[in-house]
């Protein structure tokens, strides 16, 4: 087991940090070539929209994959092995001329965010924590996602100034892969003994069976529709319907003259927002009830998404809603990972988070595919959106029965 006195700033969160910091980066930024590539190839905007579905759900496909091998062969080859995937995506998108190729592309992607995300970090940085420091190092270790999330969008809508989509894609590549170079600083401890005598089916069986592992699968469905259709739709959406921004006002003064330089704008102040939201789940999780804080995380951004969609857009608007939903934005995740963590132990948790993660990459396939068909067949996101206000109410709702005692703590 860690020890007790563990610093909370170990070489395993901060290299893992950095390297979720430029996955995520990357990752966040597909909005942003929304309109570039669609308007190159005269594509309606259920293409591009279905190709960054695609990722999302091969991503969740992926998470319990990569978390088995990592648990199987080694945390920092899995790693490896997603970068590789990563930047080979990236590659190959960039020569890509049809929307059937970009889709089959995104596949590649998707599994190399699984192999540099949450599931094999989350559960290596759970593993290098003590207790007192877990929940804690999970939200900064979230949070470091959001921080790509600060400059993934506007340094590429920045690129596009000077280069060609298909070449931003090949920068990003070479990014990807140099973030490997932090990997030898990366080594995780083992589980504790009794961890170790359990095999995985066993761990899996058990879980399956448990009426809250469930409620948690399908709570975190409603934070992967509401992150990803933002993520993926948001730029563009504010691009064609938020009002004028004002020439002699604040945002112009600071360069922000387009709508669609807002709406890279609104995806930086999102993860600039959920730094310090984050962070702060992590930290009140480790005080309070994880399940009860999830509820409360997925009310507010129900109530957000509610006032956004009923009030005319406005720059303003956009601000408020961008700073709002960012302080929710990653927040449900430190606090799903260690209350998979706390009930199940952790020498499985990149497995079992993985596939609780699973159900959050569904709600991303629907939410960015059914935002772009929608958008073709009405011209416009309402009912998407309104559709995300329900499945955050329902999250909401389903949290509250879940049984926060570890397993082995509970009446058989």
């Amino acid at each position: 087991m860690v020890d007790t006195r563990t610093p909370l700033f170990t070489p395993v969160l901060i290299v893992g940090c950095i390297i979720m910091m430029l996955g995520f980066a990357i990752r966040a930024s597909f909005g942003v070539f929304q309109i570039p590539i669609g308007e190159e190839f005269g594509w309606p905007r259920s293409e591009f929209s279905l190709a960054i579905a695609i990722q999302n759900l091969a991503w969740g496909i992926g998470q319990p994959i990569f978390g088995a091998i990592a648990e199987k062969v080694g945390d920092r080859k899995a790693i490896i092995l997603g970068a590789l995937f990563y930047a080979a995506g990236l590659v190959l998108s960039s020569f890509a001329i049809t929307p059937g190729a970009h889709q089959f592309y995104e596949i590649l992607v998707g599994f190399g965010i699984a192999g540099t995300g949450f599931g094999v970090i989350l559960a290596m940085v759970g593993r290098a924590s003590s207790d007192e420091n877990r929940s804690m190092a999970l939200g900064i270790a979230t949070a470091a996602g959001s921080a790509g999330q600060v400059f993934g969008a506007p340094v590429a809508e920045y690129l596009l100034g000077f280069y060609s989509w298909q070449m931003v894609f090949i920068i990003f590549a070479v990014v990807m892969l140099l973030s490997l170079f932090a990997l030898p600083f990366m080594r995780a401890p083992t589980a504790s003994k009794q961890e170790l005598e359990e095999s995985l089916s066993t761990v899996l069986k058990r879980a399956f069976k448990d009426p809250s592992y469930t409620m948690i699968f399908l709570g975190f469905f409603s934070c992967g529709y509401q992150l990803s259709f933002v993520t993926a739709h948001f730029p563009a959406f504010v691009t064609e319907v938020c009002g004028p921004i004002d020439p002699g006002g604040m945002l112009a003064g600071m360069g922000v003259t387009t709508t669609s330089a807002l709406g890279a704008l609104s995806i930086a102040l999102i993860g600039a927002a959920n730094i310090g939201g984050t962070i702060f789940a992590g930290y009140l999780g480790k005080r309070y009830s994880k399940k009860y804080l999830l509820a409360a995380i997925y009310t507010g951004r129900t109530i957000i998404a509610a006032w956004f969609i009923l009030v005319p857009m406005t720059p303003t608007t956009v601000i408020l809603f961008s700073l709002g939903m960012g302080s929710l934005w990653l927040a449900t995740v430190p606090l799903t990972s260690g209350l998979v963590a706390h009930i199940y132990g952790l020498r499985y948790m990149g497995t079992l988070y993985g596939i609780v993660f699973f159900s959050h990459q569904l709600g991303s396939f629907l939410g960015v595919w059914l935002g772009g068909q929608m958008y073709d067949i009405t011209g416009d996101y309402t009912a998407v959106w309104w559709v995300g206000v329900g499945v955050g109410a329902f999250s909401a709702i389903v949290h509250l029965p879940v049984r926060e005692k570890p397993w082995s703590a509970q009446p058989a």
